[in-house]
């Protein structure tokens, strides 16, 4: 199968024979994916160009929408299981990003009623600037007519863009979503109900599926990047000369160093030594580890060093691994080949 992107309102194919993904369990190629030929300059202004409708929406019509979005991907939740599965995603972990994603567009859809029924927000009271009150500042905000652009992680394909396009909608601002590569077979899968819903204005989401390394070079003041991913890839994504030169604001989330730290008088026997390694536990087998918020560091007091180690051993040692079709395994696969080498 090979992906489609979807891109000036309709699914479009690149060229080529693409870049090949992996069932992340038995190794199995799922899709290919490519974007050659496409025109990532034309893409970003197509959204800004089509973004007028979801602009003119007020607050409590864009929650609304949100709203609705959500309930009719709740419905057809159960189809996207199997293809999370491909991901490396045991059951669990795919209800975290399956319908965790979805919680997502219920949260921001419930924000609406802390904003009034237009299309724009007035922030405060007038602001006296002069005598007389001839001079007056006033706050007032309005949708950028721009993009948001969305360079997201492996880890999450279903939550990690609709985190984040929730709130790009509620704000009317149209998307671009690039996910990784590696496991954007599911994103699209969920992309495609969403287009097929007829919910969200025409342009409020497009879909690119592999490599989009230009995609920046044609931002505008009016865009927003987010990233999320390694340091080092964001670092060299937000370097992009036209970042700095339209100060396109960047948002980057990268390379979480997350602890958790022991009491002294957390001893063994206490809820407090129990809630420790069963958190350890879960964060070093969730997603296989593979989230910006597990646990990277544990810090211990040096006399219960070895308790921790025999009772987290224990714990682990419950743990089954395997295929996430198992109804008995608790931890998959990693994502792909490339992280288990950076493993």
């Amino acid at each position: 199968m090979k992906l489609e992107n979807y891109i000036l309102g309709q699914w479009t194919p690149g060229d080529g024979e693409g870049t090949p993904l992996h069932n992340a369990v038995n190794g199995d190629i799922v899709a290919t994916a490519t974007t050659k030929g496409l025109d990532f300059g034309e893409i970003l202004q197509y959204g800004r160009d089509n973004g007028e409708d979801l602009r003119k929406m007020t607050f409590w019509e864009r929650g609304v929408m949100l709203k609705k979005l959500a309930l009719y991907l709740t419905k057809r939740k159960d189809q996207f299981y199997p293809i999370s599965y491909k991901t490396g995603a045991t059951k669990v972990d795919s209800w975290i990003d399956i319908e965790g994603g979805f919680g997502n567009l219920f949260a921001n859809a419930s924000l609406r009623r802390n904003f009034p029924n237009q299309s724009f927000h007035i922030d405060g009271e007038p602001i006296d600037l002069s005598r007389g009150g001839q001079f007056m500042g006033h706050h007032i905000m309005v949708p950028k007519e721009g993009v948001a652009i969305h360079i997201n992680a492996y880890n999450f394909p279903v939550w990690g863009m609709l985190e984040k396009c929730a709130v790009n909608w509620m704000a009317g601002v149209p998307a671009v979503v690039k996910p990784a590569t590696s496991t954007s077979f599911l994103t699209e899968a969920v992309v495609r109900e969403i287009i097929a819903s007829g919910i969200l204005p025409e342009g409020a989401l497009q879909l690119i599926c592999g490599s989009a390394r230009s995609i920046l070079d044609t931002v505008g003041s009016q865009d927003i990047v987010t990233f999320t991913g390694s340091a080092t890839t964001g670092k060299m994504l937000k370097s992009n000369p036209r970042i700095a030169d339209e100060a396109v604001p960047f948002n980057m989330e990268a390379d979480s160093l997350n602890c958790t730290v022991l009491g002294e008088d957390a001893v063994p026997g206490t809820p407090e030594f129990d809630l420790f390694v069963k958190e350890v536990r879960k964060e070093m087998t969730v997603k296989c580890g593979q989230k910006c918020t597990a646990i990277r560091r544990i810090f211990v007091p040096e006399n219960l060093v070895e308790d921790v180690q025999i009772a987290l051993g224990k714990a682990l040692g419950k743990v089954t691994i395997g295929d996430p079709q198992n109804d008995k395994v608790r931890m998959g696969a990693l994502a792909s080949k490339d992280q288990v080498a950076e493993v």
